[in-house]
């Protein structure tokens, strides 16, 4: 069985240590946990430490929003990866925001997903299509790509520890989702190109999780969907309620 994984990617938010140290307060003071879902908060870089030591007591799990490749070098404004595995259990790789504002492309994000693996980090490794890639009928050829690029290199015995997150570009921050109807194709096609690079079995233990414009209205029709086994929340994690909702709706299905 396939635990569901709900990671809320705060991005560059909130604004201060003192607010990002709330919210997290919040979730976790509301948060009781339980075995049906990995609940994951990833915040900004700064604040990494103290919301870990927050929440070192509780049911949450702490996630990076990047990792380098290297360990170490002349990678300005860059994070040791290996800092990051002091405090981090996931990270999230290849978000469409990395794609197309620091141009980083598939091998550089396989590479990446190797690191975190070597580190003992779980990736969530991010896929999605552009509007005009799904206009153009590209959308399934482009997600192929993507997973083929960047984890056909992955030993077989290391995919189970990676976690696929669907992002449909089109859908992030419009305040559009796909349909669940949508999301559930997309999400099979992505289980069968997992197969191709390793088997049925081992794609078949592989947690694959939708990340467009996920909020508390519509958790409940996406978690129903059969290949869906999580969300990457955006806008709606930075308010706790809505993203405890959130949860709930994943781990009750």
């Amino acid at each position: 069985m396939r635990v569901p994984i709900v990671a809320g990617n705060w991005k560059m938010n909130p604004s201060t240590l003192d607010e990002s140290y709330a919210l997290a307060h919040e979730i976790v003071s509301q948060d009781t946990g339980n075995s049906n879902t990995i609940s994951v908060i990833c915040p900004p870089f700064p604040t990494l430490k103290t919301v870990k030591e927050l929440c070192q007591n509780s049911y949450l799990k702490i996630g990076a929003q990047n990792l380098h490749a290297e360990s170490s070098g002349a990678f300005t404004g860059e994070t040791p990866p290996e800092m990051i595995a002091e405090l981090c259990d996931y990270v999230i790789l290849g978000h469409s925001e990395r794609r197309q504002l620091f141009a980083e492309d598939d091998k550089f994000i396989g590479a990446k997903v190797s690191k975190s693996l070597e580190l003992g980090i779980s990736p969530i490794f991010c896929v999605g299509e552009t509007l005009e890639q799904r206009d153009s009928d590209l959308a399934y050829s482009v997600i192929e790509a993507q997973i083929k690029s960047s984890l056909s290199a992955i030993p077989t015995n290391k995919m189970q520890q990676i976690t696929v997150a669907y992002e449909p570009i089109w859908a992030i921050g419009t305040g559009k989702a796909a349909t669940p109807e949508i999301a559930q194709q997309m999400i099979a096609h992505i289980r069968d190109c997992l197969k191709s690079i390793s088997n049925d079995f081992t794609a078949s233990q592989i947690r694959i999780l939708y990340g467009g414009s996920v909020n508390a209205a519509n958790a409940e029709s996406i978690a129903s969907q059969e290949d869906i086994d999580g969300a990457l929340v955006g806008g709606a994690s930075l308010k706790a309620e809505e993203f405890l909702n959130i949860i709930k709706a994943f781990s009750s299905i």
